[in-house]
C-alpha cells in the first residue's frame, strides 16, 4: 500500500507541475515544430556540419550490439533531456537553443531520408518517437519554466520549486518515456541496421 501511495502521490505532483507548465512546453513545441519545417524545407543551414556529425555518429554506433546501442541512445537522450531541464537556470537559454537545434536537425534529416528512401521511410521513426520526442520536449518546456520563473518576484523560492518539481517530473515521466524510446529505437537499429 505504501509503495502505491509513493507513486499516486509522486504522478500526482507530476500532472500539476505540468499543468503549470503546460504553456511553457506548447511554446517549446511551437518552436521545435518551427524549426523543424525550416530544416525540413529549407535545409541550407550547416548541411557539411550536419553530415559530419552523422557521419561520426555512423561510425560511434558501427559494429556495436542491440543492447549497446540501447544504452548509448537512451544515455544520449538522458543526458540532453537532463541539461535541458538544469541549465534552465540560465535564463532558459540553453533549453531553447536545443529545442532550435533538434528541431531544425530532425527536419533536415528526415528530409535527407525521404529524398534517398521516399516518404515511407518517416514511419521507421514513429515507434520510437512517440516517446523520445514528448520526453524531449517536456524536459525543454520544464527547461524554459525554469528559465522564465528567473524573472518573477521570488526568485529563489520558485527556483527551489521548480528545480525540485523539474527532476521529479524528469524521474517519473521523462525517464520512463526514454527508456521505451531508447529500446524501441536500439532493436530497429539492430534489426534493420
Amino acid at each position: 500500500m505504501k509503495k502505491r501511495n509513493f507513486f499516486v502521490r509522486n504522478y500526482s505532483a507530476c500532472w500539476d507541475f505540468f499543468k503549470e507548465s503546460r504553456w511553457y512546453i506548447v511554446f517549446a513545441l511551437g518552436i521545435f515544430c518551427l524549426l523543424f519545417l525550416v530544416g525540413f524545407t529549407y535545409p541550407a543551414f550547416f548541411r557539411a556540419e550536419i553530415f559530419s556529425f552523422i557521419e561520426e555518429l555512423m561510425v560511434m554506433l558501427e559494429g556495436k550490439g542491440m543492447f549497446e546501442l540501447m544504452g548509448i541512445i537512451f544515455f544520449n537522450n538522458f543526458k540532453a533531456s537532463l541539461m535541458a531541464i538544469v541549465l534552465g537556470i540560465g535564463i532558459g537559454i540553453f533549453p531553447l537553443v536545443t529545442s532550435v537545434v533538434n528541431g531544425y536537425l530532425l527536419g533536415f534529416v528526415s528530409r535527407e531520408a525521404v529524398a534517398q528512401n521516399g516518404i515511407f521511410v518517416l514511419w521507421q521513426l514513429l515507434p520510437h518517437g512517440i516517446f523520445e520526442l514528448p520526453a524531449v520536449i517536456f524536459s525543454i518546456g520544464i527547461g524554459l519554466k525554469i528559465g522564465g520563473d528567473m524573472f518573477s518576484g521570488e526568485v529563489g523560492k520558485k527556483l527551489k520549486y521548480n528545480f525540485v518539481e523539474g527532476l521529479r517530473f524528469f524521474a517519473f515521466v521523462v525517464f520512463p518515456l526514454l527508456l521505451i524510446a531508447g529500446i524501441i529505437e536500439g532493436m530497429l537499429i539492430g534489426f534493420l541496421g
